[in-house]
């Protein structure tokens, strides 16, 4: 119906241009000669009021039979205003006898169906009516229908020659108005088979889990999938022409990787990049070029999320350390604990004799003093290797944070330069916690704030809650934030911060932090950091209100994984 009110339209349009161009023209021609012809501008003024009128009609028809009905009423009407304007401008002799073969034409198109034929033969019984009536001189008399100048073989001719054209024109206007059709069918089955096509192929690729994006020759990305979005919390109008290297942190190694682009077979590699909201991610890629006829157009990209896998590989291998390390804790304590117990009293008494010799006496105090380092360490380590039995009970985290503050505003007035500054949350932060383990990771973490201000600075403790959404559920979690304005961390020792025996202090064992970490993983919870060299440091305590809840945020959580 849209199609058949265009060429309804087209067909109004054609029918004033060709009016106004030969009628138009013709009558200004007549005017030159000072000759009036008002048959010319009847008709034109005719012309222009039927097409106005037929306009503001085509607005109200909508049904098909009306439609077509509408067609070949302005087809009639236009055959009976065109054999008026042949009778009376010569009959035989006229030369608009040609308007007949363009409605001829046109009533083959607009409505779709082959009625060529039948309108030739309806222009050549009309022209055969006019020839017949001038021939026969019907309508001399009244000056209507000029006789001919042709003698009867000659109008038996040309009228012979012009029913021919009309009804060639006809048979092959139909001819060509079907064979349209049906090109035009074919072209929209084909077309919708297409559309259902593509829509097939977005389908799949939108239902997959796994990530997937296009690219042009020049590697910007033209398509991103759902689950694209979904992994990387980008959105497509996010990432749309930006380049797939600077969008996922890819710079290849060797040459051979780079060539792989262009090669056939896809190239697999895992790349660590970034989230939409700043957390780390390690994809496993797999990258293929995408041909079109034999010529690279592009790539396509398939990716999965390996983040928490990686996390739980290396997890793994850090518990079975661990697990060995308390093997052989048992032993230390006894081979190392033991003698060195012994030597310290040894040493104890052998300066009581050593006299008023001031190396000899500097010397003993040096090797008391490391004796009881070297415990201490021992002490920590083992503590470490052997993770306590929590004694879990409800404990409001501000109360337990405040007993604590009490002993770092009292760490804080021995260093020089040290402010502190508290901001707790207006409302109780309850969880079920081991509140003595808690007070030794506020003390860990403010000690080695106070550590990297070494020429003084600010350590800023706040409390608060945030609300994380895993697996379609949302749960409170508290967080225990201390930040520092020092040094900074390097962005090379992040993953190495809370390893044991990691330092960067002169006289640091390496395992406060890393008791921090354990007492936190105890819990349930995990341990954000933040860091910019030169503008200090931020320790995140995320805590679940209970410990069922916390299996779920690090089982069900991205987020929860992420240790840095």
């Amino acid at each position: 119906m849209p199609e058949l009110k265009t060429r309804l339209h087209w067909l109004m349009g054609l029918r004033v241009v060709v009016v106004t161009l030969m009628l138009g023209l013709s009558l200004a021609f007549q005017s030159t000669r000072g000759e009036l012809v008002p048959t010319f501008s009847a008709l034109i003024i005719l012309t222009y009021a039927t097409t106005i009128a037929y306009a503001l009609l085509l607005r109200r028809l909508s049904a098909p039979a009306a439609l077509t009905a509408f067609t070949w009423v302005q087809v009639g009407l236009d055959f009976v205003l065109e054999t008026v304007l042949v009778a009376r401008t010569g009959g035989i002799e006229s030369p608009f006898a040609v308007l007949y073969v363009i409605t001829v034409t046109v009533a083959s198109l607009v409505p779709h169906r082959r009625v060529g034929l039948v309108t030739g033969a309806g222009c050549t019984l009309l022209f055969g009516l006019v020839t017949a009536v001038q021939y026969f001189g019907l309508l001399h008399a009244s000056g209507w229908l000029p006789a001919s100048r042709l003698e009867g073989a000659e109008t038996l001719q040309t009228f012979g020659v012009y029913g021919l054209a009309f009804l060639v024109v006809g048979f092959l206007s139909g001819v060509l108005a079907d064979q349209l059709r049906h090109a035009d069918q074919s072209l929209r089955e084909k077309e919708q088979g297409l559309n259902r096509l593509q829509v097939f192929h977005e389908s799949i690729v939108r239902s997959i889990s796994s990530g997937v994006f296009t690219t042009d020759e020049e590697g910007r990305i033209t398509s991103f999938n759902p689950a694209a979005h979904e992994v990387t919390g980008y959105a497509f109008a996010d990432v749309q022409g930006r380049l797939w290297r600077d969008v996922f942190n890819w710079h290849p190694g060797t040459p051979s990787e780079e060539a792989a682009l262009t090669s056939l077979s896809p190239l697999r590699f895992e790349v660590e990049c970034s989230h939409a909201d700043g957390s780390r991610l390690v994809l496993g890629m797999t990258v293929s070029p995408l041909h079109e006829q034999g010529t690279q157009r592009g790539l396509v990209c398939v990716f999965k999320d390996l983040t928490q896998l990686r996390y739980l590989e290396q997890e793994m291998r850090r518990r079975e350390w661990l697990a060995n390390l308390g093997e052989m804790s048992a032993g230390m304590a006894h081979e190392i604990r033991n003698p060195l117990g012994a030597l310290a009293g040894a040493m104890q008494m052998l300066r009581q004799d050593v006299g008023s010799d001031d190396t000899s006496q500097r010397l003993m105090d040096i090797a008391i003093r490391e004796a009881k380092r070297l415990d201490n360490i021992i002490t920590e380590f083992l503590q470490y290797a052997r993770p306590p039995a929590l004694n879990l009970a409800e404990h409001d985290l501000n109360k337990v944070l405040a007993d604590t503050l009490d002993l770092i505003q009292h760490e804080a007035r021995s260093r020089t330069g040290i402010t502190i500054v508290s901001r707790m949350a207006p409302n109780q932060l309850m969880a079920q916690v081991d509140q003595d383990q808690l007070k030794q990771v506020f003390w860990n973490l403010a000690t080695n704030a106070f550590d990297a201000m070494s020429a003084g600075g600010t350590l800023t403790i706040a409390t608060g809650v945030r609300r994380v959404e895993v697996g379609g559920r949302r749960s409170d979690v508290i967080e225990i934030a201390f930040q520092d304005n020092g040094e900074g961390i390097l962005k090379q020792n992040f993953d190495k911060i809370f390893l044991p025996f990691f330092t960067t202090k002169k006289e640091g064992s390496g395992l406060g932090l890393a008791q921090v970490h354990r007492i936190v993983e105890l819990h349930e919870g995990w341990i954000k950091v933040e860091s910019e060299v030169g503008h200090g440091a931020r320790f995140v305590v995320c805590l679940p209100q209970s410990a069922e809840t916390g299996v779920r945020l690090r089982h069900e959580g991205r987020e929860p994984w992420k240790r840095f």
